[in-house]
């Protein structure tokens, strides 16, 4: 007999089908070995489009590199609100909130990718291409900005977060109505001048946010003035008693300005770092966030295309690993950076409403949270077009394109508007993952569908969420400062695309930068100081600077509105850029007899 023995009655040919679906024949070593800098060898990988028959285990490792490429991005977000706006102590709150934005994130990217047509009409929800979704940036300043608002104002911190994703369920709406608006109508209400300088200014706030976490934290930078000589000995526990019995009067003791974080590090301010405790911009403490960066440097040099697609993910693990086998020694004691305790107070898994909040409303939050759709839209129209380049996709005259961005777009505002009705932070595109793309050559919705579920997965092990809320501060801030920093580098090559030799557009970029970078960097020329709510002087409600009585409801929420929006870097940049691009005339046409003459080459 002839007949070709089978393995469980499968056939030879389907057996090869079967191990091409699920191996393929890539070549792995194109993908995970490291660079050599003076190498001259060019790497060659096979490219998938987005539509091709991508092997299972292709998909799963390159949807893991997109994974890894985003992860640090989307802890951010819900870590930073939790920890510094809404609960500082209470850390299952902060494991629940990143676990609930890794799950978010996953189920939200998968839709986009896959793209779901709209029964009974033209328009669809999802992009159809490799487009991942993740807790988006953006909105960070409006959400801490008005928790803090509230909190001052005697709201709960829950509460106060509850009222802000309820706020952020009615903005939403914004997105999915400029969804069916014509992208060129878009772009040209909204220029890249525009649009650049919002991206801009967001990166520059956020920039100076992630260097108070690697200085030790943000809490603790904001305080560190009670460091300063002056205040020095009015802050700490005892009260200061000033004894007049000589005089002839009583004792009179003076309660001190209470230390942060309580009556750790003598009594005076510093940053916790698992059991240590050090002033902030402690060399310690600035020393481990740097490790952060060294790992990005070595991995710029060495590491394979794999590796690069991961650069932020491992360079914060290794940062982790740094402080886990750091101590801080005086005499005989020794404390460690990272302790354990964070890990086991984690649950094994865990998913959405598994803690819930109250849903309100916060109207001072209304004009910068539009801004902030109005912005995550047009980044959105811009990510977009960077996937179908570096899918190889045409975007001219394309109706799959025109259709991605519409559906895009109406992912983008029913997933933030279902992310805040799972307790989540609002949603957009991420643009890093295009590098991904770029990197390993494959475009496939396969390998964005696998990202989804690897998101998923790692949120449901709740496990995950407390290693992270156990990595230090300086360490977390090394990696958010070179996260945020992107953020204005992308709105920079915005900007760079418009002519910058033009009186115009350089006079649009002065007067909305010079705002914007400015309250980034000065934020209380507006802003109250941390813990002073109300006592701003340029609209103070309460305190020294206030003649009349303290400001009614009515006049705290016009107050809050109007603080926040100037206090709030791309919102005062963003809408001078739009009244200076709407009143400026155009520049003057020179008219010559002769050609120019060319600038002198050297």
């Amino acid at each position: 007999d002839d007949t070709p023995l089978t393995v469980r009655g499968t056939p030879p040919r389907d057996m090869a089908l079967t191990k091409e679906k699920l191996i393929g024949d890539y070549d792995w070593g194109a993908l995970c070995l490291p660079t050599v800098p003076w190498s001259k060898t060019t790497r060659k990988m096979p490219f998938f489009a987005r539509n091709d028959d991508t092997p299972l285990l292709v998909a799963a490792v390159m949807g893991l590199q997109h994974c890894f490429a985003m992860i640090g991005g989307l802890i951010t977000p819900p870590l930073v609100v939790m920890k510094f706006s809404v609960a500082f102590t209470d850390v299952k709150l902060q494991q629940y909130a990143i676990a609930a934005s890794l799950i978010l994130s996953g189920i939200f990217t998968i839709v986009n990718c896959l793209q779901f047509k709209i029964p009974g009409t033209p328009y669809v929800l999802g992009t159809g291409v490799l487009s991942v979704i993740g807790t988006s940036f953006t909105f960070l300043p409006v959400f801490e900005n008005g928790i803090s608002a509230m909190k001052a104002d005697g709201t709960d911190a829950e509460d106060a977060y509850g009222k802000m994703l309820g706020t952020v369920m009615i903005c939403s709406f914004l997105e999915i109505f400029l969804s069916f608006v014509p992208k060129n109508l878009l772009r040209r209400m909204f220029p890249p001048l525009v649009t650049g300088v919002a991206v801009m200014c967001i990166g520059i706030g956020l920039t100076g946010t992630g260097m108070k976490y690697w200085g030790g934290g943000t809490v603790c930078a904001e305080v560190a003035w009670k460091n300063h000589i002056s205040a020095y000995d009015l802050v700490g526990f005892p009260p200061i008693t000033e004894n007049n019995t000589w005089s002839g009067g009583d004792v009179i003791k003076h309660s001190r300005i209470p230390p942060i974080p309580g009556t750790v590090c003598g009594g005076k301010t510093c940053c916790e770092a698992g059991d240590v405790a050090l002033p902030f911009g402690s060399p310690e403490l600035v020393g481990l966030g740097f490790s952060v960066f060294v790992m990005l440097i070595i991995i710029e040099l060495f590491g394979s295309p794999m590796m690069k697609n991961c650069n932020v993910i491992i360079a914060l693990l290794f940062g982790y690993f740094v402080a886990g086998v750091s101590e801080k020694c005086v005499g005989d004691v020794c404390k460690k950076f990272v302790v354990d305790t964070k890990i086991e107070l984690a649950e094994d898994i865990t998913f959405l409403w598994a803690k819930t909040f109250k849903l309100g409303f916060y109207g001072p939050a209304v004009f910068p949270m539009l801004i902030a759709f109005l912005v995550t839209t047009l980044e959105t129209i811009g990510d977009i077009g960077a996937v179908y380049d570096a899918s190889e996709e045409s975007v001219d005259n394309n109706d799959e394109f025109d259709k991605s961005i519409q559906g895009g777009l109406l992912s983008d505002g029913i997933c933030s508007f279902f992310a805040a009705l799972g307790t989540g932070m609002p949603n957009t595109t991420f643009s890093q993952n295009n590098g991904v793309i770029a990197l390993t050559k494959c475009a496939s919705r396969k390998a964005g569908v696998a990202c989804g579920i690897w998101l998923i997965f790692f949120g449901v092990l709740a496990k995950i969420s407390g290693i992270i809320t156990s990595i230090p501060d300086c360490v977390i801030g090394g990696m958010t400062t070179f996260l945020f920093v992107n953020v204005f580098i992308s709105g920079l090559k915005t900007v760079s695309s418009v002519d910058l030799g033009s009186r115009r557009n350089r006079m649009i970029l002065a007067i909305s930068l010079g705002v914007g970078i400015g309250v980034a960097i000065v934020p209380y020329v507006f802003a109250d100081m941390r813990a002073s709510y109300g006592t701003s002087p340029f609209f103070p409600c309460r305190g020294p600077f206030r003649d009349e009585k303290d400001c009614t409801n009515a006049e705290k929420g016009l107050r809050d509105g109007i603080v926040t929006f100037l206090s709030t870097p791309y919102c005062v940049g963003t809408i001078l850029a739009m009244i200076m691009n709407a009143i400026l005339p155009p520049d003057m046409e020179i008219l010559r007899k002769d050609a120019p003459v060319s600038e002198n080459k050297i």
